[in-house]
């Protein structure tokens, strides 16, 4: 039997006369992974890049920060634009954004202009970057409430293929042909990702009713910038608490995240290729976890349980964080580690996407979306602080400590609503 939403998505395309919703969902994926895969290709040779411009760490720092900041900011309102003006729009808005943010990036390569100043301007488009929430946005549309998390999860499996396909290409492009081809063949790429989006996604994806109702005669429209509308989103049922355990909840696995690259250095005694092969391992993990593992889970537990479980692993893993003393101890956490962050992830997309009203979703994951920015902004900082001062044990007590009050918050508050016959 059809669910509600692929019906509605039907009655979408169908007037549009476009591709059927299933190949909607297919092109998606692979819009998502080739941005991705640009995204991972701009990381990899970053680094290279501000050190041939002559930019020391801390400046490294203002950079990253900058990035982060202005996507945090723009996650919201990215949502919001979404939300009005259809995922055809959103998607192309995004790859646009890209396609400028590379060409600058590819400009701040060149001896002949002010690259320093190039590299920090290439980072105004970034607050409408946001691929990965506009596909969400898309899927969760096209989807029903009990295939959501299934299909959600799938898109960590182009965030897998991203990250070893970006890492592998930016290396091998950068070195054969120069620092400036990723972002060159970035650029291209992002401008065929537009073409595609702008001439294959459906204008609106929410259905012809979501749209009426958004668009009611004599209703004045709403601004992209109405911070009221946006946080008013936090206080509906069951949205404040499932967003503050989201935050909460990975906010210290992501400090050691970002801390990473130093403690590969400094702790585990890391050359530059052997921490490729960890990354690659993670994206490997992340591709299984995301891709197979959540969508098999979800047929037979609910999404409270779930993460319920992703918290409890995250309990066990901050412990072994706190003990371990070498990079083997740490593979076999990481195992534990990406299937808490993936389960967190896709899990309260799905609850807080179900908790709002069809005509906000983007909104929504908007907000989700600036999860990661504000660890990005925050993180170098406090987890440089922590570092320092206490060394990497320190990012496991942490864990253990945050998610140990989750978790007694979740045993005796469970957050999960059983939202499914209501939709």
């Amino acid at each position: 039997m059809q669910s509600p939403a692929a019906h509605r998505g039907h009655q979408s395309l169908g007037t549009m006369g476009t591709l059927a919703p299933s190949r909607v969902i297919l092109l998606t994926y692979l819009l998502a992974a080739l941005e991705l895969t640009c995204l991972f290709m701009q990381f990899s040779i970053l680094p290279y890049l501000s050190r041939r411009l002559g930019l020391d760490s801390v400046a490294f720092g203002y950079l990253q920060t900058t990035f982060g900041v202005l996507q945090l900011l723009g996650g919201p309102v990215f949502g919001r634009f979404a939300d009005q003006h259809g995922a055809r729009a959103a998607l192309s808005l995004s790859f646009l954004a890209a396609s400028a943010f590379y060409l600058l990036l590819a400009a701040a390569c060149s001896p002949a202009l002010p690259g320093v100043l190039l590299l920090f301007i290439s980072r105004l488009p970034s607050p409408f970057m946001h691929t990965l929430p506009a596909a969400q946005m898309i899927i969760t549309d096209l989807t029903g409430p009990k295939e959501r998390p299934a299909a959600l999860g799938r898109l960590g499996l182009c965030f897998g293929i991203g990250m070893i396909l970006g890492s592998l290409l930016g290396g091998t492009l950068s070195t054969s042909c120069g620092i400036h081809c990723p972002a060159v063949a970035a650029f291209m790429a992002n401008l065929l990702g537009a073409v595609f989006s702008f001439t294959c996604i459906p204008a609106n994806t929410k259905g012809a009713s979501v749209d009426a109702k958004a668009t009611q005669p004599g209703k004045p429209k709403a601004s992209l910038f109405d911070l009221k509308a946006i946080t008013h989103l936090l206080l509906l049922p069951g949205v404040l608490p499932v967003f503050i355990v989201k935050v909460a909840s990975g906010f210290p696995s992501g400090l050691f995240i970002v801390m990473f690259s130093i403690i590969s250095m400094d702790f585990f005694q890391l050359e530059a290729s052997q921490s490729g092969y960890i990354m690659s391992f993670f994206g490997i993990l992340q591709m299984v976890t995301q891709g197979l593992v959540i969508g098999r889970l979800s047929r037979h537990f609910s999404e409270g349980a779930l993460l319920r479980a992703s918290v409890l692993v995250f309990i066990m893993v901050g412990l072994g964080m706190a003990l371990m003393s070498n990079i083997l101890h740490f593979c076999f956490l990481m195992p534990g580690l990406v299937f808490s962050l993936c389960v967190l992830n896709v899990v309260t997309d799905s609850m807080l996407t179900k908790a709002v009203s069809a005509a906000d979703t983007g909104t929504m994951l908007g907000l989700c979306a600036s999860v990661q920015p504000l660890t990005r902004t925050v993180g170098p900082t406090i987890g440089g602080l922590l570092y320092r001062s206490f060394g990497v044990p320190i990012f496991g007590h942490v864990q253990l400590a945050v998610n140990f009050l989750i978790f007694l918050f979740l045993w005796r508050k469970p957050v999960s609503r059983n939202r499914d016959k209501a939709e």
